[in-house]
Protein backbone atom coordinates (compact mmCIF):
# COMPACT_ATOMS: atom_id res chain seq x y z
CA UNK A 1 0.00 0.00 0.00
CA UNK A 2 1.29 3.45 -0.91
CA UNK A 3 2.08 5.68 2.05
CA UNK A 4 -0.04 8.85 1.59
CA UNK A 5 2.64 10.94 3.30
CA UNK A 6 5.32 9.79 0.88
CA UNK A 7 3.01 10.48 -2.05
CA UNK A 8 2.46 14.00 -0.74
CA UNK A 9 6.18 14.58 -0.17
CA UNK A 10 6.99 13.37 -3.68
CA UNK A 11 4.39 15.65 -5.24
CA UNK A 12 5.74 18.63 -3.28
CA UNK A 13 9.34 17.83 -4.21
CA UNK A 14 8.51 17.39 -7.89
CA UNK A 15 6.68 20.72 -8.09
CA UNK A 16 9.35 22.62 -6.15
CA UNK A 17 12.10 21.16 -8.33
CA UNK A 18 10.16 21.87 -11.51
CA UNK A 19 9.65 25.51 -10.57
CA UNK A 20 13.27 26.00 -9.54
CA UNK A 21 14.52 24.26 -12.69
CA UNK A 22 12.38 26.49 -14.87
CA UNK A 23 13.65 29.58 -13.08
CA UNK A 24 17.24 28.53 -13.59
CA UNK A 25 16.74 27.52 -17.22
CA UNK A 26 14.66 30.50 -18.32
CA UNK A 27 15.94 33.19 -15.96
CA UNK A 28 19.69 32.84 -16.42
CA UNK A 29 21.02 36.32 -17.24
CA UNK A 30 23.51 36.70 -20.07
CA UNK A 31 25.85 38.57 -17.71
CA UNK A 32 25.62 36.00 -14.90
CA UNK A 33 28.42 36.59 -12.42
CA UNK A 34 29.73 35.13 -9.18
CA UNK A 35 27.83 36.48 -6.16
CA UNK A 36 30.17 35.01 -3.52
CA UNK A 37 32.64 32.20 -2.90
CA UNK A 38 32.72 29.50 -0.22
CA UNK A 39 35.59 27.08 0.47
CA UNK A 40 37.94 28.69 -2.05
CA UNK A 41 38.04 31.32 -4.80
CA UNK A 42 36.81 28.74 -7.33
CA UNK A 43 33.95 27.40 -5.17
CA UNK A 44 31.33 29.83 -6.40
CA UNK A 45 27.74 30.86 -5.74
CA UNK A 46 25.71 32.83 -8.26
CA UNK A 47 22.67 35.02 -7.76
CA UNK A 48 20.65 32.22 -9.37
CA UNK A 49 21.68 29.67 -6.71
CA UNK A 50 20.31 32.05 -4.10
CA UNK A 51 17.13 32.81 -6.06
CA UNK A 52 16.41 29.11 -6.65
CA UNK A 53 16.85 28.24 -2.97
CA UNK A 54 14.54 31.09 -1.97
CA UNK A 55 11.92 29.82 -4.41
CA UNK A 56 12.14 26.27 -3.05
CA UNK A 57 12.10 27.23 0.62
CA UNK A 58 9.16 29.58 0.09
CA UNK A 59 7.23 26.82 -1.67
CA UNK A 60 7.99 24.35 1.11
CA UNK A 61 7.03 26.88 3.79
CA UNK A 62 3.67 27.30 2.07
CA UNK A 63 2.92 23.60 1.62
CA UNK A 64 4.82 21.93 4.51
CA UNK A 65 5.30 24.64 7.17
CA UNK A 66 6.12 22.26 10.03
CA UNK A 67 9.00 20.55 8.24
CA UNK A 68 12.71 21.17 8.78
CA UNK A 69 15.10 22.47 6.13
CA UNK A 70 18.76 22.11 5.23
CA UNK A 71 19.88 24.00 2.12
CA UNK A 72 23.26 24.54 0.51
CA UNK A 73 22.91 28.31 0.44
CA UNK A 74 22.07 28.67 4.11
CA UNK A 75 18.46 27.63 4.61
CA UNK A 76 18.16 25.86 7.96
CA UNK A 77 15.22 25.19 10.27
CA UNK A 78 14.66 22.36 12.77
CA UNK A 79 10.96 21.72 12.09
CA UNK A 80 8.54 19.79 14.30
CA UNK A 81 7.08 17.14 11.96
CA UNK A 82 9.95 14.65 11.77
CA UNK A 83 10.42 15.53 8.08
CA UNK A 84 13.47 17.46 6.90
CA UNK A 85 14.05 18.73 3.37
CA UNK A 86 17.64 18.60 2.10
CA UNK A 87 18.04 21.01 -0.80
CA UNK A 88 20.68 21.76 -3.39
CA UNK A 89 19.05 24.48 -5.48
CA UNK A 90 21.75 24.31 -8.17
CA UNK A 91 24.09 21.33 -8.22
CA UNK A 92 26.75 22.01 -10.82
CA UNK A 93 27.07 25.75 -10.32
CA UNK A 94 30.34 26.07 -12.26
CA UNK A 95 28.76 24.26 -15.22
CA UNK A 96 25.81 26.64 -15.00
CA UNK A 97 28.08 29.68 -14.76
CA UNK A 98 29.86 28.64 -17.96
CA UNK A 99 26.70 27.68 -19.84
CA UNK A 100 27.36 23.93 -19.73
CA UNK A 101 24.21 21.78 -19.52
CA UNK A 102 25.13 19.40 -16.68
CA UNK A 103 23.42 20.95 -13.68
CA UNK A 104 20.35 20.06 -11.64
CA UNK A 105 18.02 20.89 -8.80
CA UNK A 106 18.22 18.27 -6.04
CA UNK A 107 15.56 17.91 -3.34
CA UNK A 108 15.26 15.09 -0.80
CA UNK A 109 12.85 14.53 2.07
CA UNK A 110 14.13 12.72 5.13
CA UNK A 111 11.91 11.12 7.75
CA UNK A 112 13.61 10.68 11.12
CA UNK A 113 16.98 11.01 9.41
CA UNK A 114 16.36 8.57 6.53
CA UNK A 115 15.87 9.72 2.94
CA UNK A 116 12.40 8.64 1.84
CA UNK A 117 11.87 10.82 -1.25
CA UNK A 118 14.39 12.09 -3.78
CA UNK A 119 13.96 14.29 -6.86
CA UNK A 120 16.69 15.48 -9.22
CA UNK A 121 15.48 17.79 -11.98
CA UNK A 122 17.91 18.26 -14.88
CA UNK A 123 16.22 20.84 -17.14
CA UNK A 124 18.86 20.90 -19.90
CA UNK A 125 18.52 17.13 -20.24
CA UNK A 126 14.74 17.34 -20.17
CA UNK A 127 14.74 14.69 -17.45
CA UNK A 128 13.45 14.49 -13.89
CA UNK A 129 14.63 11.58 -11.78
CA UNK A 130 12.63 10.53 -8.74
CA UNK A 131 12.45 7.83 -6.12
CA UNK A 132 10.38 6.91 -3.08
CA UNK A 133 11.85 4.56 -0.50
CA UNK A 134 10.81 1.03 -1.44
CA UNK A 135 9.06 2.18 -4.62
CA UNK A 136 11.80 2.10 -7.26
CA UNK A 137 13.44 4.90 -9.23
CA UNK A 138 12.11 6.57 -12.36
CA UNK A 139 12.89 9.13 -15.03
CA UNK A 140 9.50 10.18 -16.30
CA UNK A 141 7.61 6.92 -16.88
CA UNK A 142 10.80 4.87 -17.34
CA UNK A 143 11.83 2.71 -14.43
CA UNK A 144 15.56 2.97 -13.82
CA UNK A 145 17.91 0.06 -13.29
CA UNK A 146 21.67 -0.14 -12.90
CA UNK A 147 23.72 -1.92 -15.52
CA UNK A 148 24.85 -5.50 -14.90
CA UNK A 149 28.07 -5.40 -12.90
CA UNK A 150 31.15 -5.41 -15.14
CA UNK A 151 34.67 -6.46 -14.26
CA UNK A 152 36.67 -3.62 -12.75
CA UNK A 153 38.71 -3.18 -15.93
CA UNK A 154 35.48 -2.71 -17.92
CA UNK A 155 34.02 -0.11 -15.57
CA UNK A 156 32.98 3.37 -16.68
CA UNK A 157 33.53 5.36 -13.52
CA UNK A 158 32.33 8.82 -12.58
CA UNK A 159 34.05 11.06 -10.06
CA UNK A 160 34.45 14.68 -9.01
CA UNK A 161 37.00 16.99 -7.46
CA UNK A 162 36.79 19.46 -4.60
CA UNK A 163 37.68 23.13 -4.69
CA UNK A 164 40.39 23.24 -2.03
CA UNK A 165 43.83 22.93 -3.64
CA UNK A 166 45.28 20.30 -1.31
CA UNK A 167 42.22 18.06 -1.68
CA UNK A 168 42.17 18.46 -5.46
CA UNK A 169 45.81 17.46 -5.68
CA UNK A 170 45.19 14.25 -3.73
CA UNK A 171 42.04 13.47 -5.71
CA UNK A 172 43.97 13.88 -8.95
CA UNK A 173 46.63 11.48 -7.67
CA UNK A 174 43.98 8.87 -6.81
CA UNK A 175 42.32 9.28 -10.22
CA UNK A 176 45.69 8.90 -11.96
CA UNK A 177 46.15 5.54 -10.25
CA UNK A 178 42.57 4.42 -10.93
CA UNK A 179 42.51 5.24 -14.66
CA UNK A 180 44.75 2.34 -15.79
CA UNK A 181 42.53 -0.12 -13.90
CA UNK A 182 39.14 0.81 -15.42
CA UNK A 183 37.58 1.36 -18.84
CA UNK A 184 37.59 5.15 -18.36
CA UNK A 185 36.68 7.97 -15.99
CA UNK A 186 34.12 10.73 -16.46
CA UNK A 187 33.93 14.00 -14.50
CA UNK A 188 30.53 15.60 -15.13
CA UNK A 189 30.53 18.31 -12.48
CA UNK A 190 27.23 17.47 -10.74
CA UNK A 191 27.18 14.82 -8.04
CA UNK A 192 23.38 14.59 -8.17
CA UNK A 193 23.43 13.84 -11.90
CA UNK A 194 26.34 11.41 -11.55
CA UNK A 195 24.35 9.42 -8.98
CA UNK A 196 21.32 9.44 -11.27
CA UNK A 197 23.52 8.29 -14.15
CA UNK A 198 24.48 5.26 -12.08
CA UNK A 199 20.77 4.64 -11.54
CA UNK A 200 20.07 5.00 -15.27
CA UNK A 201 22.92 2.71 -16.34
CA UNK A 202 24.93 5.54 -17.91
CA UNK A 203 27.76 4.99 -15.44
CA UNK A 204 28.75 1.73 -13.79
CA UNK A 205 29.86 3.49 -10.62
CA UNK A 206 30.64 6.87 -9.08
CA UNK A 207 32.80 7.98 -6.18
CA UNK A 208 33.78 11.28 -4.62
CA UNK A 209 35.37 12.69 -1.48
CA UNK A 210 33.98 15.82 0.14
CA UNK A 211 30.27 15.74 -0.68
CA UNK A 212 27.77 17.50 1.55
CA UNK A 213 24.36 16.11 2.56
CA UNK A 214 22.57 18.21 -0.07
CA UNK A 215 24.88 16.89 -2.80
CA UNK A 216 23.97 13.26 -2.26
CA UNK A 217 20.68 12.89 -0.36
CA UNK A 218 18.33 12.70 -3.36
CA UNK A 219 20.73 11.11 -5.85
CA UNK A 220 21.87 8.36 -3.49
CA UNK A 221 18.27 7.32 -2.81
CA UNK A 222 17.55 7.27 -6.55
CA UNK A 223 20.65 5.13 -7.14
CA UNK A 224 19.68 2.67 -4.39
CA UNK A 225 16.12 2.37 -5.63
CA UNK A 226 17.53 1.55 -9.09
CA UNK A 227 19.51 -1.34 -7.60
CA UNK A 228 22.84 0.28 -6.74
CA UNK A 229 24.67 -0.10 -3.48
CA UNK A 230 25.82 3.11 -1.81
CA UNK A 231 28.23 3.68 1.02
CA UNK A 232 31.50 5.21 2.07
CA UNK A 233 34.54 3.58 3.61
CA UNK A 234 34.06 -0.11 4.49
CA UNK A 235 31.22 -0.44 6.97
CA UNK A 236 30.31 3.24 6.75
CA UNK A 237 27.44 5.07 5.01
CA UNK A 238 28.01 7.55 2.23
CA UNK A 239 29.32 10.80 3.68
CA UNK A 240 31.67 13.68 3.14
CA UNK A 241 34.56 11.34 3.86
CA UNK A 242 33.70 9.17 0.85
CA UNK A 243 30.62 8.52 -1.27
CA UNK A 244 30.46 5.48 -3.53
CA UNK A 245 27.57 4.19 -5.65
CA UNK A 246 27.92 1.12 -7.83
CA UNK A 247 26.09 -1.90 -9.17
CA UNK A 248 26.12 -4.66 -6.55
CA UNK A 249 28.85 -6.87 -7.99
CA UNK A 250 31.16 -3.91 -8.49
CA UNK A 251 30.66 -2.14 -5.18
CA UNK A 252 32.96 -4.16 -2.96
CA UNK A 253 35.93 -4.43 -5.39
CA UNK A 254 35.78 -0.71 -6.07
CA UNK A 255 35.39 0.14 -2.39
CA UNK A 256 38.43 -2.01 -1.60
CA UNK A 257 40.47 -0.31 -4.31
CA UNK A 258 39.52 3.18 -3.13
CA UNK A 259 40.38 2.23 0.45
CA UNK A 260 43.80 0.95 -0.63
CA UNK A 261 44.44 4.15 -2.56
CA UNK A 262 43.36 6.35 0.35
CA UNK A 263 40.61 8.07 -1.62
CA UNK A 264 39.14 9.30 1.66
CA UNK A 265 42.27 11.34 2.53
CA UNK A 266 42.66 15.04 1.82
Amino acid sequence: MTDPLLTELLDVALEAARRAGALLRDGRPDDLAVAMTKSSAIDVVTEMDIAAEKLITSFLAEHRPQDGLLGEEGAAAPGTSGIRWVIDPLDGTVNYLYGLPTWAVSIAAERDGEAVVGVVDAPMRGETYRAVLGGGAYAGDRRLAVRPSPALDQTLLGTGFGYVQSRRAHQADVAQRVIPLVRDIRRGGSAAIDLCDVAAGRLDAYYERGLNPWDLAAGALIAREAGALTGGRPGEPASGELTLAASPGLFQPLQKLLEELGAWHD
